[in-house]
């Protein structure tokens, strides 16, 4: 049975992502055909909730407090630790998966394809990319992503034209069951529950309260449409959270829109009741049960059923979904499920979702560019909202229930999880089963970067030479990164901007098995001692029958024991050893593994045995105390 590891956000976020997630777990459980692992972004390594999944799951960032508080002050290990860099390695090596699927934005992957385990495992990136030009990052990384997936044929469309032939569209699911129309009868008695009169024109948006979600262009376009057809008694009925993101009480203000003309969502965290109501700030007591402050509008984290949103979708005339760039866009298939008609930004992943064939219309728009990554952005006509609102509104009954009719079957075909799960399944079936004879980790030999450039006549050699003599890694022709350089120079790359290249990476590398120690040890609290060895596996052995008496002298410290790769398997089980790791040059400056960092010492003592054998030891204790110790020779 194949083991298949899903990277995403947890499959009970309320978000894209976790959405999607869920519902692929769920599909590929029913076949029976594999042992799922999920990896959850957003929550912690042994978070106590988890093991009520119905699959093995895992959080992506680690237990550790001290890690958390020092990625508040470092960007990079921030990005790690919230999209899984810190611990990938650690569930790769406890689970050895025959297939990953990591589902995130592009960068959540960054340096992944470096990692020792990345071109030995089947992988597949299934990321969102969704404005021009394509992210570097995402361009840049395809080589080296055998099994690239994107959400919209927008993104397929634009890697393609850049040469990548190998990304294909594969979209993110729905599961279509917990979405469809009302008949006319409870449509009629929901929209009573609510006080929302049968002649209203309702105009929905469901998303998530970011600046990409075009929330001022609507209000315009609504404007426009509501004074146009005073009549129409139009609302806006906004299901987002009001407290990040725009400002929407202040835009209301700004556009004199009276406010009592928007509605949302409120949802008691208490009973799990929901209310459609104008927004009255947050923190509401529940009408239902009666609690005092649990009603908020709804988020990521609280929010309604999948049963609860159908329902609020029912509640609307048209939904309208005005956005300056998006990955898919969710919602918007939700929405066709009951049959409504969908305006949505030609734009993006719009493109799919306002054709004639998937029951859209298309809201015209006009460019701008973000700042910094200079990335094309929509800002969507306010004035082709209110055309798009009024063609609907004054659709006759035929055609609206044909056109609705139209965009359900188009998520049918074309977004059902029953159809891209089976795509997912075939992938999956299409792998190999992994024998994990390699390394996982990457490994803490130092990197040599001072390796000169070579004089080798054969380009492959000369290649393969720079992996083997700078990174320390042996690979050979198929190598997706050999590859990759055999490409370049193809196009013309020099041999000296190359092998600066591998310098640079050799540099980073260095770094990174310092800054992986240290991160170790920061995330340890308690006292540490370090035993440092640098020999064989007989030497290896040999100190091990000094770890009892080590133990007895410093009970309540933590035990780190750094010895050569081939030796670590003698340490596996041993009860005295907290931690066993590689061993790498570094080690040896006693100084500098007994220093002050961030107010506490890296380690307490450092022990480097110079004669097991004999029981003799070196150790380093920062001259702060005379340690007496006593050997006592284990019998073996």
């Amino acid at each position: 049975m194949k083991k298949v590891l899903i990277h995403s956000n947890h499959s009970k976020a309320f978000t894209g992502f976790g959405k999607h997630a869920k519902n692929l777990l769920i599909y590929l459980q029913k076949t029976g055909k594999y042992e799922l692992v999920e990896f959850a972004n957003g929550r912690k390594w042994s978070d106590s909730s988890l093991s009520k999944m119905p699959w093995k799951t895992y959080g992506s960032a680690p237990d550790s407090d001290i890690a958390t508080q020092k990625a508040a002050r470092d960007p990079k290990l921030k990005r790690q630790l919230g999209y899984g860099g810190i611990m990938i390695d650690e569930v790769i090596e406890k689970e050895k998966p025959d297939v990953y699927i990591g589902i995130e934005d592009i960068w959540a992957f960054s340096g992944y394809w470096e990692k020792p385990w990345w071109d030995k495992i089947n992988h597949a990136v299934w990321t969102t990319l969704d404005s021009l030009p394509i992210l570097p990052e995402a361009v840049n990384a395809a080589p080296r992503i055998k099994n690239y997936f994107v959400w919209a044929s927008f993104a397929e469309k634009a890697m393609k034209e850049l040469g990548h032939d190998h990304v294909k569209m594969v979209r993110g699911s729905l599961e279509t069951d917990q979405f469809f129309k009302l008949n006319k009868d409870d449509k009629l008695k929901l929209r009573s529950a609510f006080g929302i009169d049968k002649k209203e024109f309702i105009i929905g948006f469901v998303f998530r309260n970011q600046l990409r979600k075009s929330v001022p262009n609507l209000l315009d376009g609504f404007k426009i449409f509501r004074d146009k057809n005073p009549e129409s008694k139009a609302k806006l009925l906004l299901h987002t959270n009001w407290s990040e993101g725009w400002d929407i009480p202040r835009l209301l203000k700004e556009k004199e829109i009276d406010p009592s003309l928007v509605l949302t969502t409120y949802y008691c965290s208490k009973c799990k009741n929901y209310e459609v109501k104008p927004f009255v700030g947050q923190q509401q007591n529940c009408k239902f049960c009666g609690s005092e402050k649990t009603q908020n509008t709804t988020s990521v984290n609280a929010g309604v059923s999948e049963d609860q949103l159908n329902q609020v979708y029912n509640l609307m005339d048209v939904y309208c979904h005005p956005f300056t760039s998006g990955g898919q866009e969710i919602p918007i298939q939700e929405a066709k499920l009951t049959e409504l008609i969908t305006l949505v930004t030609n734009y993006s992943c719009g493109e799919d979702c306002c054709t004639e064939e998937s029951g859209g219309l298309p809201l015209n728009w006009k460019e701008y560019r973000e700042p910094g990554t200079q990335f094309i952005k929509a800002t969507t006509d306010p004035f082709s909202i209110y055309k798009q609102l009024n063609k609907v509104y004054k659709m006759n009954d035929k055609d609206l229930v044909e056109k609705g009719k139209a965009a359900r079957e188009f998520v049918l075909q074309n977004f059902s999880i029953e159809v891209i799960g089976k795509q997912v399944e075939e992938f999956i079936d299409s792998c190999p089963e992994i024998e994990y004879n390699f390394d996982i980790k990457p490994h803490n030999k130092k990197r040599n970067n001072n390796y000169p450039l070579q004089n080798i006549e054969d380009n492959l050699e000369w290649i393969i030479d720079l992996y083997k003599n700078i990174l320390i890694r042996d690979v050979n022709e198929n190598n997706d990164g050999v590859k990759h350089w055999m490409a370049k120079m193809e196009q013309g790359g020099s041999r000296k901007s190359i092998h600066n290249y591998f310098i640079s990476v050799a540099n980073k590398e260095n770094q990174e098995i310092v800054d992986s120690i240290d991160r170790i040890l920061r995330e340890d609290a308690s006292k540490k001692i370090a035993i440092v060895v640098n020999e064989n596996a007989t030497e290896t052995f040999l100190c091990t029958s000094l770890l009892p008496s080590i133990n007895r002298l410093y009970e309540d410290y933590n035990i780190y024991f750094f010895a050569p790769e081939n030796s670590l398997d003698i340490l596996k089980g041993n009860p005295y050893v907290y931690k066993s790791l590689p061993v790498s040059e570094d080690l040896f400056d006693c100084i500098a593994l007994e220093r002050e960092k961030e107010g506490k010492n890296l380690f307490d003592v450092v022990y480097y045995p110079s004669d097991a054998s004999s029981g003799a030891f070196r150790y380093c204790h920062q001259g702060r105390d005379k340690i007496e110790y006593k050997t006592q020779h284990a019998h073996t």
